[in-house]
């Protein structure tokens, strides 16, 4: 029986995000996690930790996004099982989520695989979203 040593090699399928910001993207604030440069296939399943503090500037329903290799001309949604986009208020820093890359012929997205834990329901109420009654001198 041979000895590890106590040396251990971290899952090549766990990816460590290397930065997580707020940036505007097609004129929408979105909160970006970047992970390392890499060859991200279609149909596997990774483990996405992100690892630094969501940025204060963050509203909890800001888009989040995958970019990759610190490019942000191209980035990624991050959707739930649903094909939903996710949400800053779904995520939580130093935590894993299991995602599966899912590519299209022009594009692709992260999508996280199961349910997230304590995430609110941002649904509109409506569509058209309509506005309150305004009221004139205290009568409607």
């Amino acid at each position: 029986m041979a000895c590890k040593c106590g040396i251990e090699r971290i899952n090549p399928r766990i990816i460590i995000s290397d930065a997580v910001s707020v940036l505007t993207i097609d004129g929408v604030d979105t909160l970006v996690i970047d992970i390392p440069l890499s060859t991200y296939l279609d149909g596997f399943r990774y483990g996405l930790v992100i690892a630094q503090s969501i940025p204060t500037t963050a509203t909890i329903d800001m888009p989040v996004a995958i970019s990759i290799g610190g490019v942000t001309t191209t980035v990624y949604p991050l959707t739930d099982c649903s094909c939903a986009q996710l949400t800053a208020c779904a995520i939580r820093t130093r935590t894993r989520y299991p995602v599966l890359v899912s590519t299209s012929t022009t594009s692709g997205v992260f999508k996280v695989l199961g349910r997230l834990a304590c995430s609110p329901n941002n649904n509109l109420m409506s569509l058209p979203i309509l506005e309150a009654p305004t009221t004139i001198g205290g009568e409607s």
